[in-house]
């Protein structure tokens, strides 16, 4: 990539680069064209890690006989990490990769956990014994030894490769269109909307076709046909390599970042200048600039929140020359106040995601235990169930996008209809109700449960509103954070903090391993373990447990809006990405914008 500038600056021209390296051009790279095959990988990988993940409960359980809690944990660990290796995968991208190479480096790697857990599952001596084939009335054989590391390696295999790949699928074919260009802003807020279509596809195939040929011809196959199905989405990136648009990456990320809290620790005994004129900025940026205006160095202009940063970029009076470790750059500063401003964002996404998960393992438990025969008698497979929002959502997704954006776009002239906090808001109080209906279904399928002596009567169907209203509340939720992350990020950091939002994913699927511990500690008596240490949910109170995480939703929703209200943009972000500028950004000082 060709770069104008000093690298240590912050100010740096970005040139796109073909797959060989030569500048872009804009007749054949990039744009939709471009994005499309991502869009492939996109629902592939989906549909491939969603089968898995989401009937996952059902193999640890059944096959390899782990107790129901501690299944339970399993599943969501392994998501959990799936989500925090994202930062891995963003770090690697922005800092040595680039986003296309370490999506081929790790969708191979994602491929090869896919082929070991289908040799495990069709191999049985990879595989305690079945527990019909247990004698004397013994206990069910938990999966040990070599058995339990075979299977850990290769979850965890798909979790590295899916973490580092999710970022970069997002973060290349963002990077097909120009964020700072008005017009290109539209099409990147409907290629975001676009994803999530995919993503939705992808679910839902596997939801419905994926798991019930794991329920049908076994798991050996399930997983067999998911490892089939990411080599499909393999073929399909490398297809459009001709046509992507690359981001070079430009060294390590966090070096910047360390340099700006040791050059203001470093002078943390000075006095912040009241003149801008005294911070550093790059001598090729903002010439002849007026003085106590917004410093524009290179991409990012100088606001006036954490102000005690600014003592990293302030130019020593004696005219010495200074280490980067000692004297930064405006733009490097405002990188870093940005990431700082956005973590409460990001923290109040994670009880939104713990909801998530137990959509995704006590939920399918839940309805393992319902009648699930349909009128002509077909049986549906509990995590089939979780299709039926994404059935709807395919359909939503692209009347969002092209009757409701444009409405909303007349009301409040953000050429994305609301803005992405103000999506997120929306999606986070939603929410709660997911938890609400699951609390009173999970109520009147226990009472049925005890009427009738146990006979499974009550139809699955009745969970389906848990799962609908949550699949309402993630098209808002993720969608927008998505796109407020990536609109967030200066050049260079785009798969960082795009990353942000799966790690998100990640601590509220970890959360829910800590809560469901917690809580059966905290309710554990000397008659009963507790709300959720029993193998059967006729005896444990999910109910319970779902009424307390409804009540968590809505503080953390009100905790959300204390926070968004206070959230203010970076100027030269929210000019060009996000909406049109606040005329009082440009005198000086950084107004908030009201985003609930």
């Amino acid at each position: 990539m060709k770069v104008k500038g000093d690298s240590m600056s912050g100010f740096m021209e970005e040139v796109s680069v073909d797959w060989k390296g030569r500048p872009c051009r804009a007749n054949k790279h990039g744009g939709m064209t471009a994005a499309v095959f991502v869009l492939g990988l996109q629902a592939f990988e989906m549909m491939a890690i969603a089968a898995v993940g989401n009937n996952l409960i059902t193999y640890v359980f059944n096959e390899m006989h782990f107790p129901l809690s501690k299944s339970a944990n399993i599943v969501t660990n392994f998501i959990g990490t799936v989500f925090l290796l994202s930062l891995v995968g963003g770090f690697i991208s922005d800092s040595y990769l680039g986003s296309f190479r370490t999506m081929l480096v790790f969708g191979f790697v994602e491929l090869s956990g896919f082929i070991l857990l289908c040799i495990q599952a069709h191999l049985p001596q990879l595989r305690p014994p079945r527990c019909d084939m247990v004698s004397d009335g013994d206990h069910c054989e938990e999966a040990n030894g070599y058995k339990a590391i075979i299977l850990f390696l290769a979850l965890y295999l798909v979790a590295l490769g899916s973490g580092c790949l999710k970022p970069n699928i997002i973060s290349l074919g963002a990077d097909q269109f120009t964020k700072a260009d008005s017009k290109q802003s539209k099409k990147l807020s409907t290629y975001f909307n676009t994803a999530y279509f995919a993503f939705c596809l992808g679910e839902l195939v596997a939801l419905t076709l994926l798991v019930w040929v794991q329920t049908h011809s076994g798991m050996d196959v399930g997983f067999g046909v998911s490892a089939a199905v990411m080599g499909i989405g393999m073929i399909g990136l490398i297809s459009g390599t001709v046509f992507y648009r690359n981001k070079q990456p430009r060294g390590s990320i966090f070096t910047p970042i360390a340099q700006v809290f040791v050059a203001a620790i470093r002078k943390r005994k000075q006095i912040c200048p009241s003149n801008v004129e005294m911070l550093h900025v790059s001598q090729r940026s903002a010439p002849n600039q007026a003085p106590n205006t917004p410093v524009n160095d290179g991409n990012l202009l100088h606001t006036n929140k954490f102000r005690f940063l600014d003592k990293a970029c302030m130019k020593s009076q004696d005219g010495k020359t200074e280490s980067p470790w000692r004297l930064c750059t405006v733009s490097q500063v405002e990188q870093v106040k940005i990431i700082i401003s956005v973590v409460p964002i990001f923290g109040c996404t994670i009880i939104f995601n713990t909801i998530l998960a137990q959509l995704q393992t006590f939920s399918v438990q839940q309805g393992s235990t319902m009648n699930a025969h349909t009128i002509n008698g077909f049986k549906i497979p509990p995590a089939s169930l979780q299709s039926i929002p994404y059935i709807m959502l395919i359909f939503l997704v692209p009347l969002y996008e092209t009757l409701l954006v444009p409405l909303a776009t007349k009301i409040t002239g953000n050429d994305s209809g609301i803005t992405p906090l103000q999506r997120v808001g929306v999606g986070l109080f939603v929410a709660t109700f997911s938890m609400v209906s699951a609390a009173m279904v999970e109520t009147k399928r226990r009472v049925s449960a005890s009427h009738d002596h146990n006979n499974v009567t009550m139809s699955i169907f009745w969970i389906a509103p848990q799962f609908i209203i949550f699949g309402v509340s993630e098209m808002f939720t993720a969608v927008g954070l998505l796109e407020f992350f990536y609109k967030q990020s200066s050049e260079g950091m785009q798969s960082f903090l795009t990353a942000m939002t799966y790690c998100s994913y990640s601590f509220g699927f970890y959360l829910s391993s800590i809560l469901v511990s917690f809580v059966n500690k905290i309710t554990a008596s000397s008659s009963h373990g507790g709300w959720l240490s029993e193998n059967d949910l006729n005896k444990d109170r999910l109910d319970l447990f779902y009424w307390m995480l409804a009540a968590l939703s809505l503080i953390n929703f009100f905790n959300y809006v204390f926070w968004s209200t206070f959230f203010t943009y970076n100027p030269s972000l929210s000019a060009g990405a996000q909406h049109h500028e606040d005329p009082k950004a440009r005198q000086g000082g950084l107004e908030a914008y009201d985003m609930i």
